[in-house]
């Protein structure tokens, strides 16, 4: 598993380079994370219903091919993109999902933070609020997208949707539990150890 700490970049690319990158890959090709954060945007998923959008404003909505509804990414936002051959490591896409879902609930585990996972509802959350969202793509074998960590953003744009299709759903992020907050280096990193255990690799690359 290779890790890739791409830092503040624009989505559009960033997807773009997602779906070049599992295009072009071979039965060879090294899995990878890539750990980024984005500016501002919505994103709405292939099966993603227009009325969950509530307000327009200068907040761009890109349409893209994971599964889910409409949520929102932003700076001091932890993302993490993963590049798995589901296939060539024996295991499903049930179980990435799984194995996504833990390493957050032991990362946040790490701060103190209580968190579950719900069946009904991927993703991560602390009591009532989600604090973590799960999108991903099955293609040829491999799967693409991945998770978003709120650590410490502004999440009043979360406002101007129904989070994941769910109306009401109010979001929360590390900041909201921690005095001073972790740097989201900090919290990259801890995540990272975990995808690695929880996903069943031995080794790490940087």
């Amino acid at each position: 598993m290779k890790i890739i700490k791409l830092g503040l970049v624009d989505y559009q690319p960033t997807f773009e380079a997602m779906k070049k990158f599992n295009a072009e890959r071979t039965p060879e090709t090294e899995d990878e994370l890539w750990l980024v954060e984005h500016p501002p945007v919505f994103t709405q998923g292939l099966a993603g219903k227009p009325e969950h959008l509530l307000l327009t404003s200068d907040i761009p909505v890109v349409q893209i091919d994971r599964g889910g509804q409409i949520t929102y990414h932003g700076p001091g936002q932890l993302v993490v993109y993963t590049m798995i051959n589901f296939k060539r490591r024996h295991t499903s896409v049930r179980k990435i999902v799984s194995a996504l879902e833990n390493s957050i609930i032991a990362t946040l585990e790490e701060y103190g933070i209580d968190s579950v996972n719900d069946p009904d509802r991927p993703g991560v959350y602390v009591g009532n609020r989600k604090i973590a969202s799960l999108g991903l793509r099955i293609k040829d074998g491999s799967v693409y997208h991945g998770l978003a960590l709120n650590v410490n953003m502004d999440l009043e744009p979360f406002h101007q949707i129904n989070p994941c299709g769910y109306a009401g759903l109010e979001m929360t992020q590390i900041r909201d539990y921690l005095n001073p907050c972790p740097t989201w280096d900090e919290v990259a990193e801890k995540l990272s150890k975990h995808l690695l255990s929880e996903l069943d690799y031995e080794k790490l690359k940087l």
